[in-house]
């Protein structure tokens, strides 16, 4: 994808079941969950380059000693900075006993002593920056059942109706935002859970500590779960730690965000994604097990799990996009999945290049685009063809454009990309060129498209493995504006050529005063054949003075689900959200785009 689109977060838990002693006499290892969880985060490095954060609870430490720990660092190195931050305290390992107590801290804090590790990458989904906004969230209490810690990959479309339920109930939540609410809702429902325990434990005749311990052993956090979760609308992975040794991860209903853990007798860890689980502690596919659609993996202080089915399952969502782009292309069946995306496009392309493949030139957009090159090229040799392929794009280093004025940086940042001269036969050969996505088109027009044209290939011919992006989403990643889509674009500047602008008042109208149950923004696009709107793609992409003549190609909706069969949520290219809160926010973003618009007229 040459214009990178900001994924909305990873992320990575941990619970040691043996003590710290066992994993420095197997392993040699002195920090063994804490270097584990460094390499879960690396690994996940692509889900978010914003900031970072970790927390951890130890379920040893005596009143009056810190016992959950948090870190949070800003920018692309903020995993390096969170691990160089920490407690580097020696360990004093008492090599001659055999008990599990042979492993002791120097100094007061004892942040390495814990069982319970949670990580979070972030991009940020709301537009706003500053470690305030960086995960993990922490609620304080001095009671150790009542501390709770929340990080997730998620974005919730109902906030206004969380929030206003919060307030109804006399609560006053500090920051408006979908994760310090989900974090106060929740906190507020472990209150409850803690305080119904402290009743029963009374109705028992427990007294002083006894309680306490019976709090603490007896926290159900499905409780919690079960009356927090089901007021949030969107895709989420939410996990969490609590100070009495609880730890959870939940899945939205729909199976949007994706989560995947491995449990053994030595530990249960949870990642985003599956490769860096296997990669991690070295395990096989096989042995990876995927969190279900509204299912939560419930770890108990004294470290049994189980799963449990938090809120019913609703119709598979599971996101394409995460196929198509976000998550790594290690993962095996990822790897498939975007090879076949390629192999399927071969038809369209022959047809595109008027079947002369002896006089094409064959490449990719680097880098997440690789592994569709190939299933595109393997497509062809499956059928005889002797392709030529070349590395014809380059991606440069990051320009400083920022000690530039505005018109010098959009010089620079038109060169960010460079080409292989001499790689295709000028004015003779065709260049087919695939990306895994065209979502703005802004780095096309303004370099991609400048740069291939130097090459006087005879024809341009550029290919999207994923059909075209015709509606945001709402769900964590960054394309939220409707009027940033070249497809949308295309589709407005062709009914405003042909006089129809009549529909897009109906359209204003239905979204703003009919039922939200609909997603009337569909009806722009209804009027126009998927040809028409590539033909007017490449009208409005094609920079002034470029000669090459330029084809579209993208990807269909059936070759979609066809390659991605377990991952069918495709509101991006159709606009079939499958929540009430998706189809609510992009009538609402048409309805925005419209009155922008009349506020500039005036």
């Amino acid at each position: 994808m040459v214009e990178e689109l900001k994924h909305e977060c990873g992320v990575a838990m941990i619970r040691l079941l043996k003590p710290l002693s066992y994993y420095v006499r197997k392993y040699g290892i002195r920090r063994y969950g804490f270097d584990k969880l460094y390499l879960m985060m690396e690994k996940q490095h692509n889900r978010g380059q914003e900031g970072a954060g970790i927390a951890s609870v130890s379920l040893d430490n005596e009143p009056g000693t810190e016992y959950m720990f948090r870190e949070k660092a800003e920018g692309k190195d903020a995993i390096t900075e969170i691990f160089k931050a920490i407690d580097h305290s020696p360990l004093t390992i008492d090599h001659s006993s055999t008990s599990d107590d042979c492993v002791a801290y120097d100094g007061d804090r004892s942040m390495f002593n814990c069982q319970l590790l949670m990580g979070h990458l972030r991009y940020s989904t709301t537009g706003k920056s500053g470690l305030q906004y960086v995960h993990p969230f922490l609620r304080r209490n001095n009671w150790r059942a009542k501390n709770l810690c929340l990080c997730g990959n998620f974005n919730m479309t109902n906030i206004d109706e969380v929030f206003h339920f919060l307030t109804e109930q006399g609560q006053s939540p500090r920051i408006y935002g979908d994760s310090y609410i989900t974090l106060e809702l929740m906190g507020h429902r472990l209150d409850r859970e803690v305080e119904r325990l402290y009743v029963e434990a009374k109705e028992q005749g427990l007294e002083g500590t006894d309680i306490t311990d019976y709090i603490d052993n007896h926290v159900e956090m499905a409780n919690v779960l079960k009356t927090t979760m089901t007021h949030f609308d969107g895709g989420y992975v939410m996990c969490g730690l609590t100070g009495s040794g609880e730890m959870f991860a939940m899945r939205d209903p729909w199976g949007i965000r994706p989560a995947f853990y491995y449990r053994d007798d030595e530990i249960i860890a949870l990642a985003s994604e599956r490769p860096v689980l296997q990669t991690t502690f070295n395990l096989q596919a096989e042995d990876i097990c995927e969190l279900q659609p509204g299912e939560a993996l419930i770890v108990h202080r004294n470290g049994e799990s189980r799963l449990e089915q938090i809120m019913p399952a609703q119709p598979l969502s599971a996101c394409s996009f995460e196929r198509i782009y976000f998550s790594r292309g290690s993962d095996r069946d990822i790897y498939q999945e975007r090879k076949r995306l390629g192999e399927q496009l071969t038809p369209a392309i022959m047809k595109a290049v008027d079947g002369d493949v002896a006089n094409t030139v064959f490449s990719y957009i680097p880098n997440t685009a690789e592994v569709a090159f190939y299933g595109m090229t393997d497509g062809f040799r499956q059928q005889g063809y002797n392709v030529r392929t070349e590395k014809v794009v380059w991606k440069d280093i990051k320009l400083r454009t920022f000690i530039a004025d505005n018109s010098e940086r959009n010089d620079l940042a038109a060169h960010v990309y460079d080409v292989s001269y001499g790689s295709l036969k000028a004015f003779e050969d065709s260049l087919v060129i695939i990306d895994d996505s065209i979502v703005r088109g802004t780095t096309l027009k303004e370099s991609i498209f400048k740069i291939l044209d130097r090459l006087h290939p005879k024809k341009i011919v550029m290919v999207s493995s994923s059909p075209q992006i015709r509606y945001p989403d709402y769900y964590g990643i960054d394309m939220s504006r409707l009027e940033e889509l070249c497809a949308f674009r295309a589709a407005i500047a062709l009914i405003k050529e042909r006089g129809r602008q009549k529909l897009i008042a109906d359209t204003y109208k239905a979204c703003k005063y009919s039922p939200a149950s609909l997603n009337h923004v569909r009806n722009i696009y209804a009027p126009f054949t998927a040809r028409e709107i590539n033909a007017k793609i490449v009208e409005m992409l094609r920079p002034e003075g470029m000669q090459a003549p330029v084809e579209l190609v993208f990807q269909s909706i059936e070759g979609l689900h066809h390659a991605c069969p377990n991952h069918p949520g495709d509101w991006y290219f159709t606009g079939n959200y499958p929540t009430p809160g998706g189809i609510r926010m992009v009538n609402q973003a048409f309805v925005h785009y419209v009155e922008d618009i009349l506020k500039k007229q005036l």
